[in-house]
Parts: C-alpha cells; sequence; structure tokens
C-alpha cells in the first residue's frame, strides 16, 4: 500500500487528468449528464428542492450531502441569497452555505440562477472533484482530507473557519500534533490556538499548502501504523517493542524533513 503522500502525490501530479478520469466513469457521466440537461429548467427554488436527483448532485458537489434532508434550513439559505451581510448564509460559520447560495442565487438572479455558470458547469466541476475525493477515501481516509484540504485552503482566514468544518479540523490537529481531545475546550481558545502556532496567510500561497499536507501526511501515515501496530496481536508479537522504536524514529526523520514553522 502506498503511503498517503505518494498516493496524493500521484494524484496531484496532474490533477486535470485526475479529475477527467473521475468524470468519464460510467456513475459520475450519467448524474452529471442529468444535471446539466435539467438544471436549466429549473426556475425556483421550489422547482429544486422538488427534484431530488438536481437537488441531492448540487448538495454533494458543494460538500453538503449529510444536509439533503434539511429541506427547510436550505430553503432559507437559498431565499435570502448571500447580498446581505444579515443574510443567513453568511451568519453561519461554515462557508460552504454561502458557496452554495452563491452558486444558486435565486434572490438576486430569480429565474436565471440556473442558467450561470456557477449553478452549471462549476457545480458540474465541484461535484467531480468532491467524487474523487471521496473515491480517494474509500481507499485512505488521509488522502481524502489531504486533497480536501488543499481545495480548502486558500479559503481559510480565520481559525474559527477551520473548527466550523470537521475535516479541516482534523487535518491541522492531524498535522500539528494536537490531540483530538482539545476540540472539548473553549471555542475560542482553540481558535486562540491555532492562530498562534500557525500563519493563516501561509495558505495563500500553494507551495506552503503542499509543505502542510506533507505535514500531515506524514503524521497520518505514523498515526496509522502505530494504530495497525497496537490492535493486531500478531504484530506486536512479532515485532515487539522495535517495531514501535523503529516507527517513531521513521516519523521523526520525515517531519524533520518536512517543517512548517511560522
Amino acid at each position: 500500500m502506498l503511503s498517503t503522500i505518494a498516493d496524493y502525490t500521484r494524484l496531484t501530479k496532474d490533477m486535470g487528468k485526475s479529475l477527467t478520469q473521475v468524470a468519464k466513469q460510467p456513475d459520475v457521466s450519467r448524474e452529471t449528464d442529468y444535471f446539466l440537461s435539467h438544471i436549466g429548467n429549473v426556475k425556483t427554488i421550489d422547482d429544486f428542492l422538488k427534484d431530488y436527483r438536481l437537488y441531492s448532485y448540487a448538495m454533494k458537489a458543494y460538500g453538503l450531502s449529510d444536509m439533503t434532508y434539511a429541506k427547510a434550513f436550505m430553503r432559507k439559505v437559498l431565499t435570502e441569497g448571500v447580498a446581505s451581510k444579515d443574510a443567513f448564509a453568511n451568519k453561519l460559520t461554515d462557508t460552504r452555505y454561502r458557496q452554495f447560495a452563491a452558486a444558486f442565487n435565486f434572490a438576486a438572479l430569480g429565474d436565471k440562477a440556473t442558467q450561470a455558470a456557477a449553478a452549471t458547469t462549476g457545480t458540474a466541476t465541484q461535484y467531480v472533484t468532491q467524487t474523487m475525493e471521496e473515491k480517494a477515501g474509500d481507499q485512505n481516509e488521509g488522502l481524502r482530507l489531504a486533497l480536501y484540504f488543499t481545495r480548502k485552503a486558500s479559503t481559510i482566514t480565520t481559525g474559527y473557519q477551520i473548527l466550523a468544518d470537521k475535516a479541516l479540523t482534523q487535518v491541522v490537529q492531524t498535522a500539528m500534533g494536537w490531540s483530538s481531545t482539545i476540540s472539548s475546550a473553549d471555542i475560542d481558545a482553540q481558535a486562540k490556538m491555532i492562530t498562534d502556532k500557525i500563519d493563516l496567510a501561509d495558505f495563500q500561497d500553494p507551495a506552503k499548502v503542499t509543505k502542510f499536507v506533507q505535514r500531515f501526511a506524514a503524521m497520518w501515515d505514523a498515526t496509522q501504523a502505530q494504530s495497525d501496530t497496537s490492535t493486531n496481536p500478531a504484530l506486536v508479537l512479532i515485532a515487539g517493542a522495535s517495531t514501535s522504536i523503529s516507527m517513531d524514529t521513521n516519523m521523526l526523520t520525515t517531519l524533520q524533513n518536512i517543517k512548517f514553522n511560522r
């Protein structure tokens, strides 16, 4: 099995090719064809929410599949749009709702909302990207997290945005070597801890994002290897204490080569 960073490098070396391969898969192609050929017929929010196939496709595209059932909530997101700072979507810490409302901007564009590029090809691109990440996660959850973080990194401007997104939180905690138990601490204290240790402006630099993801991948693989050893009696008996010593040494060596300083 390849390491997380090897898988990540393989996919991101030619992201366009990787996305095209996913887009051509029968299930993805079928759903995308349906979406692109029907979304233009949607004129109102009611039309949108009534066509479950279109609506669920769009929700998945923006990483909101787990909220597909919450139609009343999403109706409010779409109805109020994003123009006003007091709009419902703008008050939510999770920026995915803002992105969704901006893509399907019924509040500003009315019955022309579904003709905008963001609502058509933009959403289709998002769907393919989301699907690629999910399929990657079927084999390696660390890879899914790495790809997701890479995609979202440039949108991060506050520690609260990270804390509002479980996947981003997991990447940051893992990369920094923080226990997940800190999530029970005061939210303001967690946000301060993040900004004290990480210069979020660095996430505007693709090279620094890659470096951070490499750190995450090294920590993720080391943690997974330790977990596998501790839960597999055969490995414990065969490898003994030397396994964990070697593992710790390998992890430290890797992290020495992948430094992420403020």
